[in-house]
């Protein structure tokens, strides 16, 4: 998760089913409480990663988040480094891990010290010895300059604060032919955040473009989520 005092797993909280409403999952990342269409996020802190892996990483979520079709939207081939950007307990590591093969690298990244923990020992305990899990900063991913082939943000992108600022950050880690991939929640869905600090798939579009990365939607089949990629090339299919 990721922003000021968030973790960038987000919207699993705000997904699951509770008497009383539970933090929102999206809600890890960011510094700032603001309206969907503005660049700030929404504050929430995500620090006992024990407890939080009972949401993020509960089996119902695979029903909705879809994380073998969410991958294969990524085009991934091996050898590639991947970065999951508010990566939490570290749901779709074990999904990267394949994808990129033994030759690839996946970067389990989140601003959360104790998420990061758990997903070094998850790593171990999984025998996933191509994932590497760092702590960034709220407002920088810090990802490699040049060398990232894709950046997953899944239930986070409505956390991060100072969204255009951010995606140049992350423009600078992308390898030539590289994209980010933002999964968020539709306006329409019931699962995910309160409906005014979700941003609709335009909007993204849009900060993407802020930030000096060209955006479209993918086409998917997920039940309460889009998913809206940005590239460096001129060339928009991912």
């Amino acid at each position: 998760m990721i922003r000021a005092g968030c973790t960038l797993l987000p919207a699993l909280v705000a997904c699951a089913p509770t008497k009383a409403p539970p933090p929102d999952l999206g809600a890890q990342h960011v510094a700032g409480h603001h309206h969907r269409h503005e660049s700030g996020g929404m504050p929430h802190r995500f620090e006992k990663a024990d407890e939080w892996a009972k949401v993020f990483d509960d089996p119902q979520r695979d029903e909705w988040q879809k994380p073998a079709e969410v991958v294969r939207a990524l085009k991934i081939e091996p050898g590639m480094t991947v970065a999951d950007v508010g990566a939490g307990t570290g749901y779709f590591l074990p999904h990267l891990s394949r994808a990129v093969g033994p030759s690839g690298k996946v970067l389990g990244l989140d601003i959360e010290p104790d998420m990061v923990r758990y997903m070094k020992e998850r790593a171990t305990r999984e025998a996933l010895g191509n994932v590497e899990a760092l702590t960034i900063a709220a407002d920088d991913p810090k990802l490699p300059a040049g060398a990232v082939d894709r950046v997953l943000i899944v239930d986070t992108w409505h956390h991060i604060g100072g969204r255009e600022a951010y995606v140049a950050k992350l423009a600078t880690g992308l390898r030539r032919g590289g994209f980010v991939a933002v999964v968020d929640f539709t306006m329409e869905a019931e699962k995910g955040p309160p409906r005014n600090h979700r941003i609709p798939p335009d909007a993204v579009i849009r900060e993407l473009a802020a930030g000096g990365l060209l955006g479209q939607v993918v086409e998917e089949t997920l039940p309460d989520q889009y998913i809206v990629v940005g590239k460096l090339s001129s060339t928009l299919a991912p």
